[in-house]
């Protein structure tokens, strides 16, 4: 019976300037330094790699030996060669060797872009559990589970084949057609579900727009103080980007037209600003549409968590009142369901659909079905509305418990100054009291703040706190004030 033949070693011969001998040796060496030969892995036989090579059998045989007697190879009788279990410590680093003319010898580069990029103001790794203030994060334990987890093992019961194979680059229909009736309604958009299209996070959709809308080298507006995570996509596409500062109205337009009334895009987040919390007035977005109809330019309105309002009714967006295909309306299902479902959804102007759908197909294929699907399910039976209409109320008695406490604890101190929607609280400081040490402090005491000085790009930052309250109850909301409260009177008080 013929003897089986030995599979063909993961190696590759570089003859360049060295004898047939050593190059079959520094290939055998490197593959096991690279972990390609793993330890204890089974050699072919000396006749089985001489074929393989196409050399004589005792060229093999001799770097077989060789290898052997530096510890790199181990025979057992009757079994065969294997690579020894541990590798001589002396070789875990290959040996310098001379450099390619014209190649570095530091070995390879990152582009640009990726030596460009930040930290990024994401966590990378699962967090601990959330502490009083952590911001931006809804009450997932108030999330209905288990009527998702219904729905969810409903769809993947059937038999449908079109949630398993390719899907519409512009998202699940159904989804569309049902998020489109939706934001009729309660956000008062003006659109078809042909302009909107589903994508894997509000950074993906940023990313897109700014691609397809300007060029690296022209100049954006963003606000000032501004969203952390627009800026690090602005400037991963080399655009130039030009703070404009915000007062109590919003955006003030007339300085971002006196400092780049060329700007190609803007982006603004006018329902509830981040992270100062104020709602762009009517005037000022009759100016901001205005500006961008005169100029050509693209206005990015992002509406990550304006479903939750608490003084007055949900403002309508801006893309409602937009008549010129300026406004791109970006929301998320961050806020108002579950960070980690990671689905979000841009409302395009009309002459955008193609480009974006072309980019997005080409950089993403699709967004995955399944989780859309459940979603479309959940919002058409009417449990996304109930939802929302449930968490109004939880983080209004929330939001309420804060706002008290602070008046009972820090009146005089602190002021608020965003209040009015969404799943934070923003108050401000005096002048003397350095908030990013503050919350340095305040973090060694169990209690996690955001510095309102760090979202100021230009010019005097102001000094604040950004308080998270939706994730934590009345009682452990108390407790925290009363915390930051002994924190700053103790700095006022010279004790740290």
């Amino acid at each position: 019976m013929p003897r089986p033949r030995s599979l063909d070693l993961p190696i590759t011969l570089d003859r360049a300037g060295v004898p047939l001998h050593r190059a079959i040796y520094d290939a055998l060496r490197d593959a096991m330094l690279s972990r390609r030969l793993r330890p204890g892995a089974r050699l072919p036989s000396s006749r089985d790699l001489a074929s393989q090579l196409g050399v004589a059998r005792g060229t093999v045989v001799e770097i077989y030996e060789q290898l052997t007697s530096e510890g790199y190879l181990a025979g057992r009788h009757g079994s065969g060669t294997f690579v020894a279990a541990k590798l001589p410590d002396r070789w875990f680093s290959a040996p310098p060797t001379a450099p390619t003319r014209g190649v570095s010898p530091r070995g390879p580069r990152l582009s640009k872009w990726a030596r460009s990029l930040d930290v990024p103001p994401f966590p990378i790794a699962p967090r601990p559990p959330a502490r009083p203030f952590r911001s931006h994060i809804p009450a997932v334990d108030a999330f209905p589970s288990e009527l998702w987890g219904q729905l969810l093992a409903r769809r993947a019961r059937r038999d449908d084949k079109l949630l398993l194979d390719d899907a519409d680059a512009r998202g699940y229909q159904p989804l569309r057609e049902a998020l489109t009736d939706h934001l009729r309604v309660s956000r008062g958009v003006v659109c078809d579900e042909e302009q909107l299209v589903i994508v894997s996070g509000v950074q993906r959709a940023l990313d897109l727009v700014v691609r397809l809308t300007a060029d690296p080298g022209d100049r954006v507006w963003i606000e000032d103080p501004c969203y952390a995570g627009v800026h690090v996509v602005l400037d991963a596409n080399g655009v130039a980007v030009v703070p404009v500062r915000v007062d109590d109205s919003g955006l003030d337009v007339r300085a971002g037209i006196r400092s780049a009334p060329d700007a190609r895009l803007a982006y603004v987040t006018p329902g509830h600003q981040s992270p100062l919390g104020v709602t762009m007035s009517i005037e000022r977005r009759t100016q901001l549409l205005s500006w961008a109809s005169d100029s050509g330019a693209f206005i990015i309105e992002d509406d990550y968590d304006s479903e939750y309002r608490y003084e007055e009714r949900p403002v309508p967006v801006l893309q409602g009142l937009d008549r010129m295909g300026s406004v791109i309306h970006v929301g998320t299902f961050s806020k108002t369901l579950l960070p980690s479902l990671r689905l979000a959804y841009v409302v395009l102007p009309p002459a955008l659909v193609e480009p974006f759908v072309r980019a997005l197909a080409n950089l993403d294929r699709f967004t995955p079905t399944l989780s859309q699907a459940v979603l479309a399910d959940f919002i058409a039976a009417g449990h996304f509305g109930r939802h929302l209409r449930k968490m109004r109320e939880l983080y209004a008695a929330r939001r309420a418990a804060l706002l008290e406490a602070l008046e009972s604890e820090l009146a005089g101190i602190v002021k608020v100054v965003g209040a009015s929607a969404g799943l934070e609280v923003t108050v401000r400081l005096p002048d003397d009291v350095d908030d990013v040490a503050l919350c340095e402090q305040l973090a060694a005491s169990s209690i996690e703040a955001l510095p309102l000085s760090v979202f100021t790009l230009k010019g005097r930052a102001t000094q604040g706190l950004v308080l998270g309250f939706a994730a934590f109850s009345p009682a452990r909301l108390k407790r925290a004030v009363g915390v930051l409260a002994r924190v700053i009177r103790g700095r006022a008080a010279g004790v740290t």
